[in-house]
Order: C-alpha cells, then structure tokens, then sequence
C-alpha cells in the first residue's frame, strides 16, 4: 500500500511539476527559470505544513506518504535547481545564477517555514 501511495503521488507531483513549469515559463520572458522556483516554493510549503501538522499531533501517515513523499518528493527539484543555477553561472548570466541560488533557498526555507506556521495556527 506504502509504494502505491508513494507512486501515485510521484506521479501527480511529476505531472503538475511539468505543467506548472511550462505555465510559469510562459508567462516570463527571460532566462530566470521561474517554473523551477515556483514548484519548489509549493512543494515546501506543502512538505512544511505537512511536518507542522505531525508537530502538533495531526500526524495522517496515508497523508504524510502520499503528499509528502510521493507529491513533494516529484514536484520539487534539487537537480534541476542545481543545473540552472549551473547553467545561469556559465552561460554569461551570473546575477541569474546568483540569484536563483539565493533566491530559492531563502524561498524554500521561507516556505516551509510557512506551512509549519500554518499548521500551528491550525492545530496549535
């Protein structure tokens, strides 16, 4: 049941990954890769929110699984985060390199921390 859960939510998290990027990139006409922060800004904020509820003893392991795991595990990127950073950095555009980096761990743990608070003020 555990790699059912995992699976289906891999695959609607890889799903909407693709769609959110290819959404968000249209709609931005430069070289920033927006579609990439996007998704991993969602993706901690689902993750943190879903660690604040275990925080605060609303702890659903179907839930946890599926969304945190399965979801969160697909729709967020660490690689692809790393090679646009790369390619920004070499490719002439170091104040894009710099900034996605910067940009999307401050965006991330931001995020994360929000979903962390929301859950507090939901169950706290």
């Amino acid at each position: 049941m555990t790699l059912l859960l995992v699976a289906l939510g891999g695959a609607t998290g890889a799903s909407l990954r693709f769609l959110t990027d290819r959404w968000v990139q249209a709609r931005h006409d430069t070289g920033f890769p927006w579609g990439t922060l996007v998704v991993n800004a969602v993706g901690s904020l689902v993750l943190g929110f879903l660690a604040g509820a275990a925080l605060f003893g609303a702890s659903v392991p179907v839930l946890q699984t599926a969304l945190g795991i399965g979801l969160c595990g697909a729709l967020t990127t660490f690689s692809t985060f790393g090679y646009e950073s790369v390619r920004l950095l070499t490719g002439g555009q170091r104040l894009f390199g710099l900034l996605n980096v910067v940009g999307s761990v401050l965006v991330g743990l931001g995020s994360g921390v929000l979903g962390v608070v929301l859950a507090a003020s939901i169950w706290h």
